[in-house]
């Protein structure tokens, strides 16, 4: 899995089309190689892009949850420990 691709679903407030994108994103840049692919591919990777970020909507709308959501601060400080934990920075 790409490190830079972040749980989005049951979060408080819910994941944007934006950060739903960037996520797609991610994904057809790690799929394909390319962090800018060439202009001969730009419109290939822009597709794949576009229909990555569908196909993450879509999935986002469609599933279901008992669990209460997570608030986004709370997750990011614990982030930052276990960051600090596992490369010992203080």
């Amino acid at each position: 899995m790409c490190r830079n691709i972040r749980t989005l679903f049951n979060f408080a407030p819910p994941a944007t089309d934006d950060e739903i994108r960037a996520a797609s994103l991610q994904f057809v840049r790690k799929l394909s190689g390319f962090n800018a692919p060439s202009k001969i591919n730009q419109a290939a990777f822009d597709q794949a892009v576009e229909q990555v970020t569908e196909a993450a909507t879509l999935l986002m709308q469609s599933l279901v949850t008992l669990a209460p959501p997570k608030d986004r601060e709370a997750e990011r400080i614990k982030a930052q420990a276990e960051s600090a934990r596992r490369f010992g920075r203080a």
